[in-house]
C-alpha cells in the first residue's frame, strides 16, 4: 500500500518542559542517554557557564584550579564554580559550551544558556559573545540569574544597582548582534506572601522592562550548604529548607503578576528557570510527590499564565536529579524515584508541544526547523493491525532526523541509516487494531543553522527526496 504524507507544524505546548544538563553539582550528559531515558525531547536544554575573563586564574574551572583551598561554601570562590565559557574576547567556539549547544540542537531542542559573567567586562566581550551565539537558532539567554541574591561572585563586585545596569547593558548588546537570542531576567520576585513587591524593585524595574523573559528560581525544598555538610533534623545551624508546593506556586503567581504590573500591564513569558524539591531535605518519595502537585496546581489553573519550568537537572551528585551520579563511575547515573514522576509529567498533552497537521505533500519536500516551538515536518498515518514484532525506519541519506510514533521520540544522526521503532511499543503496547502517526522533523545536522541566509538566525532547511523505507511486522520472522 503507497503511503501517504502530509505536512505537519510543531508549536508551543501549553506549558514547555525545559530540563538542567550540567552544573556545578553534576556533568553534562549526551542527548542521546537522555531522549533513550525520557522518551521524547524537551523545548530547551539548560546549560551553566561562567565568564570572568579578567582573573588571573581564569580560564580554568575555579573548583579545580583552586582544589587546595579552604572553602566551606560552594561559592567561596573567587568566581563562580560553573563550566567556564571559552568563547567571548580571543575565545574559540571549537570548545564548551557549544559543543554541547551542537549536541542539543541537533537533537531537535532550544539551547538556554545561563551565563554569570562579570559585571566589569567591557562591550567588547559583550559583542564577542552575542556574535558566539549568532548560529546557534532561537537562543534563550539567563544572564546573572538569581541577581538579587548574594553568593555569586559577580554580586560582590559591584552594587545591586550594577548589576541590574549590566544586565541591561549586555540584553542591548544582543538585540543589537543577535537579535535571535532572547535575554531570561531570573530574581528573587516576591518571596514573602505579605509583600506586593519584588525584592530590589527600585534596582531592577528596567531589567524587568527591558528583558524579553521573566523568571524566578523556586526550590520547594533546598539543601544549599551541600556537599559542605549534611541536612539533619536536629541541625544547630540550618543550611536547608522545605517550603509547600501552595506556597511556592503563589509566590510564583505573584512575581509573575508583580512584573506584570512594572510592565505597565504588558506581559511577558514567565518561566522558572530552576525547579525542583531537594531529595536532601524531602527523602526521594516526597520529592516525586511535591513535583508532581505543583505540576497539577499549573494543570489546574484557568489563567494559564505560566510559560515554562527547567527541571534542575538530569543527573546531580546530589539529591537534585532524576538521577544521582553514580560515586563509583561519574558516567553512570541511579534513577530515582522522581523519574518515573517526570515521565508522566513531560508526556501529558500539557506538557508536549502542540501538533497541527496540513495538506497532503510530494517529494521532494523543504522541511524548516525555526526551534523547538515553530518547527515545519511530515506527518505519515500507519495502519497496525495488532502490536508489532517489528517495527523500524530505513534511510538512504544523510539527513538529520527527530521523529515520534505511539508518543516515543527518536534520533537519527546523518551517519545512521536503520531506526528500530520497536521500544515506542514497549511501555505502550497496543492492544489491537490501531492507527497511528510517524511525524519526521529536521533539525540542523551541525547543531548550527546557516547565518548566511536570508532568514537563517532564525530557521534552517533540510530537503527530504523521499520517504524512508518502513518495515512493520506483526509475526517473528519464524515461529
Amino acid at each position: 500500500m503507497e503511503l501517504k504524507a502530509y505536512s505537519v507544524h510543531m508549536g508551543k505546548a501549553k506549558c514547555a518542559v525545559d530540563l538542567g544538563d550540567g552544573s556545578e553539582r553534576g556533568e553534562y550528559v549526551n542527548q542521546d542517554y537522555i531522549l533513550h531515558k525520557l522518551g521524547r525531547p524537551h523545548r530547551s536544554i539548560s546549560l551553566m557557564y561562567c565568564y570572568y575573563p579578567l582573573d588571573k586564574e581564569w580560564p580554568g574551572r575555579i573548583s579545580e584550579v583552586m582544589k587546595d583551598a579552604e572553602v566551606s561554601f560552594q561559592w567561596d570562590y573567587p568566581y563562580d564554580d560553573y563550566f567556564t565559557y571559552k568563547g567571548g574576547l580571543g575565545g574559540t567556539t571549537d570548545d564548551e559550551p557549544f559543543t554541547c549547544m551542537r549536541d542539543v540542537r541537533r537533537h531537535g531542542q532550544d539551547v538556554t544558556l545561563t551565563l554569570t559573567c562579570d559585571p566589569n567586562v567591557s562591550d567588547e566581550h559583550l559583542i564577542a559573545i552575542a556574535k558566539d551565539l549568532r548560529p546557534f537558532g532561537r537562543l534563550l539567554l539567563r544572564i546573572n540569574h538569581e541577581a538579587t541574591g548574594n553568593w555569586f561572585s559577580f554580586t560582590k563586585r559591584t552594587t545591586y544597582q550594577g548589576v541590574a545596569d549590566f544586565y541591561c547593558r549586555f540584553h542591548r548588546i544582543i538585540k543589537e548582534y543577535a537579535p535571535n537570542v532572547s535575554t531570561i531576567l531570573c530574581i528573587g520576585g516576591i518571596e514573602d506572601p505579605n509583600e506586593t513587591e519584588i525584592i530590589m524593585e527600585k534596582e531592577f524595574s528596567q531589567a524587568v522592562k527591558e528583558t524579553d523573559i521573566w523568571s524566578v528560581d523556586k526550590y520547594m525544598a533546598l539543601h544549599w550548604g551541600w556537599p559542605f555538610d549534611v541536612a539533619l533534623k536536629d541541625s544547630v545551624n540550618k543550611s536547608f529548607k522545605r517550603d509547600t508546593v501552595e506556597n511556592t506556586y503563589k509566590l510564583t503567581k505573584m512575581s509573575y503578576n508583580r512584573f506584570k504590573e512594572i510592565n505597565g500591564g504588558v506581559s511577558k513569558p514567565m518561566v522558572m528557570s530552576e525547579f525542583n524539591a531537594d531529595g536532601d531535605v524531602t527523602g526521594a518519595y516526597d520529592q516525586a510527590v511535591m513535583v508532581k502537585g505543583f505540576c497539577d496546581m499549573l494543570k489546574a489553573d484557568p489563567e494559564q499564565w505560566f510559560s515554562g519550568f527547567t527541571f534542575y537537572q538530569f543527573r546531580d551528585r546530589g539529591r537534585l536529579g532524576l538521577e544521582i551520579e553514580d560515586p563509583n563511575y561519574a558516567d553512570c547515573g541511579i534513577e530515582q524515584p522522581v523519574m518515573k514522576t517526570y515521565k508522566e509529567i513531560i508526556h501529558d498533552d500539557f506538557f508536549k508541544p502542540e501538533m497541527t497537521k496540513g495538506d497532503e505533500i510530494s517529494f521532494p519536500v523543504k522541511l524548516r526547523w525555526g526551534g523547538s516551538e515553530d518547527a515545519e515536518g511530515i506527518e505519515i498515518p500507519l495502519h497496525f493491525e495488532k502490536n508489532p514484532h517489528f517495527c523500524e525506519v530505513t534511510f538512504d541519506d544523510d539527513s538529520n532526523i527527530m521523529m515520534e510514533i505511539n508518543g516515543k521520540w527518536f534520533y537519527k544522526s546523518p551517519e545512521a541509516k536503520t531506526i528500530d521503532l520497536m521500544s515506542a511499543f514497549f511501555e505502550k503496547p497496543l492492544d489491537g487494531e490501531a492507527d497511528l502517526t510517524l511525524r519526521l522533523f529536521a533539525p540542523p545536522a551541525s547543531g548550527e543553522n546557516d547565518i548566511s541566509t536570508e532568514d537563517g538566525l532564525y530557521n534552517s532547511y533540510q530537503t527530504i527526496e523521499k520517504l524512508p523505507a518502513i518495515r512493520i511486522e506483526f509475526e517473528p520472522v519464524v515461529c
